[in-house]
């Protein structure tokens, strides 16, 4: 009897073991909310629209995008928020309206989609990362950045880099105020080995990011007075992830915007690029 004990205490244990490194490994290949390439082919023929599926190399990072329209056209670019990839915008980058007016480019931002898978860079370093790679692409067409959620912060850091480069800054769902973000603190202790290694995909990096976006905006905060592009906020009214006070933070901060342009929702939730994309489309188009 004591050794048939023993013998069910270790495979007992034996199982555990296994569930736990079976979990391990899932982990690193589920919730990655990124598109495949064939999915993304099949995605853009479908719609018979033409598109460009493409990586390119900054500074020692890779960053992956998908491009549609044509390229002498203005420039809308898309950044999405925690987590995503370029697929948060894929309904946009087919819409016919804004293809007669724009080319379009859909970031995955560093860590998600096919962009370094994993591996978080703060806010500072991701737009520096973004803004260089648009040098590249430059068609010295007018550039609008549009960005939802954490998109939102590192658009306005791009615009406070580089004054007179972007036109327009489109801010969907955006967090700026850092009074806003409650403290968070079990992001601190599941960032940390082993636990991180518990988190499935994408989830990952941004628990990261959103760990250090705190201190990122208190560090934004100062310089968003030196925005100077024209500006468009759309935000619902009943948005819990990124409070709807965060309008009149930034209608407070962007004193020196060219224009500004604030769109309402109400009732709406984060999530409006998927559930209220007239609005926005059209908004883009009135650009």
């Amino acid at each position: 009897m004591p050794n048939t004990s023993v013998k069910s205490r270790f495979k007992i244990k034996y199982i555990l073991f296994g569930l736990v490194l079976s979990y391990i490994i899932m982990c690193q290949s589920c919730m990655t909310m990124r598109t495949s390439p064939k999915k993304t082919k099949a995605f853009f023929n479908t719609a018979k629209i033409d598109f460009l599926d493409k990586s390119v190399v900054i500074d020692e990072h890779q960053l992956h995008y998908i491009q549609t329209g044509q390229e002498n056209k203005p420039t809308l670019v898309f950044i999405h928020g925690s987590p995503g990839s370029w697929n948060a915008y894929k309904k946009l980058l087919i819409d016919t309206l804004l293809l007669r007016k724009y080319r379009m480019i859909a970031i995955d931002r560093p860590g998600f989609g096919y962009s370094d898978f994993g591996e978080a860079e703060d806010l500072k370093t991701q737009a520096k990362l973004i803004a260089d790679f648009l040098k590249t692409v430059n068609n010295k067409k007018p550039i609008a950045l549009v960005g939802h959620s954490l998109g939102g912060p590192i658009i306005a850091k791009m615009a406070i880099d580089e004054p007179n480069k972007y036109q327009h800054l489109v801010i969907l769902s955006g967090s700026l105020d850092p009074s806003a973000e409650e403290p968070e603190n079990w992001r601190y202790f599941i960032k940390k080995k082993p636990l991180r290694y518990l988190i499935p995909g994408a989830l990952r990096p941004a628990n990261d990011e959103l760990w250090w976006l705190k201190q990122d905006l208190v560090d934004l905060k100062p310089f968003l007075k030196n925005i100077i592009s024209d500006i468009t906020i759309i935000h619902g009214t009943k948005d819990r992830l990124v409070p709807y006070s965060n309008v009149a933070f930034m209608k407070k901060e962007f004193i020196n915007a060219k224009s500004m342009d604030v769109i309402s929702i109400e009732n709406a939730d984060h999530f409006i690029p998927w559930t209220h994309f007239d609005i926005i489309r059209n908004a883009l188009l009135k650009l």
